[in-house]
């Protein structure tokens, strides 16, 4: 069989990293990729080939995004016609239109709810042929095209059968997780400021290094405490963290399916449903929205001073593994 995979985002890396390692071995693969963030590094580092559809990259704005929309639409039609796929799979809205216009079947994967990412539902959902999710995700009127899994992403990639934390460094530390917070879908949301991060490294500092991951440009205060590793060795130094605080989704997600203690702060709390699972079913982690800054600091030093923080965690993080099956990503005998 001939698969097209087509990666929008560097966490889509990860998640199909072991898909694409197992899939090659019997199929001809196709790997589609943009230029976003560090996306094609990873891709890279792991010598895997791929076509980027949008080498020029785009900004992040409504008029931007658009035409960048239109010109990916363009482009994969024409890869389409080149290489001719059997199925189109991913995580990019263009999959779902040339699928449809070429008939070709879509599996387009997704992870938050269809009222967080009203685009998605508008642009993609109704072209999709399935709709690949965790069960706990809302897709509103799609439901006949969902087909979910009692899971979550990080742990197709993060579960123990496929990962081993391998510790880089001895000493304690905490990561602070910076987003960009530019997306369509991030209007109105507001996450860690640099007033917070200066607060956070003070109430951090005292109990070991602290490391920060941004996609936004940092004050020069604030440089020296930029985390220096190659990317593809990003999770294994989240796995002995002692605790990750930051803004960002998935990275909240990755910390809870390790077992480290995340506390989230944004304003997506509360509206994002395998995120709220994993902080009130399993309590792996805190949401905290940004009119609460107090509660932030508050939490930070309860965890601070938590005894036998780890294995609390790790134990959740095992309940947690239990109750959900491995995600395997999906089934090609199609």
């Amino acid at each position: 069989m001939k698969i097209l995979i087509y990666l929008h985002h560097p966490a889509h890396f990860h998640l199909f990293k072991n898909v694409i390692k197992s899939l090659k071995e019997n199929h001809e693969l196709i790997i589609l990729a943009t230029k976003k963030d560090i996306l094609e590094e990873l891709l890279q580092n792991k010598g895997i080939d791929y076509i980027n559809v949008l080498p020029e990259g785009r900004r992040n704005n409504k008029v931007s995004i658009a035409f960048g929309l239109l010109k990916q639409d363009f482009r994969l039609h024409k890869i389409c016609i080149k290489y001719s796929p059997d199925i189109l799979v991913g995580t990019s809205t263009e999959i779902t239109h040339i699928g449809r216009l070429l008939k070709i079947p879509s599996l387009f994967l997704n992870e938050d709810d269809i009222d967080v990412i009203p685009l998605i539902g508008k642009f993609a959902y109704p072209f999709a042929q399935h709709i690949l999710t965790p069960n706990i995700c809302r897709v509103g009127k799609y439901e006949s095209k969902k087909i979910g899994y009692e899971s979550y992403h990080e742990l197709a990639y993060l579960h123990p059968n496929h990962f081993t934390p391998d510790r880089l460094i001895v000493e304690k530390y905490f990561i602070l997780r910076l987003a960009q917070l530019k997306a369509h879908h991030d209007d109105n949301i507001n996450g860690i400021n640099s007033h917070i991060v200066i607060k956070l490294l003070d109430l951090l500092k005292t109990y070991g290094n602290v490391y920060i991951t941004s996609e936004r440009e940092l004050e020069p205060e604030l440089e020296p405490y930029r985390i220096d590793i190659n990317p593809i060795d990003m999770h294994h130094m989240l796995s002995f963290a002692e605790i990750f605080i930051g803004d960002s989704q998935t990275m909240a997600a990755e910390a809870a399916v390790l077992g480290v203690p995340f506390i989230r702060f944004n304003d997506f709390v509360g509206r994002i449903s395998y995120l709220d699972e994993l902080e009130n079913k399993y309590q792996l982690g805190y949401g905290i929205k940004t009119d609460k800054v107090d509660l932030l600091y508050k939490k930070v030093e309860e965890l601070l001073q938590m005894p036998n923080k780890g294995k609390v965690f790790q134990k959740r993080k095992k309940n947690a593994l239990r109750k959900n099956r491995l995600c395997i990503i999906f089934n090609m005998a199609y």
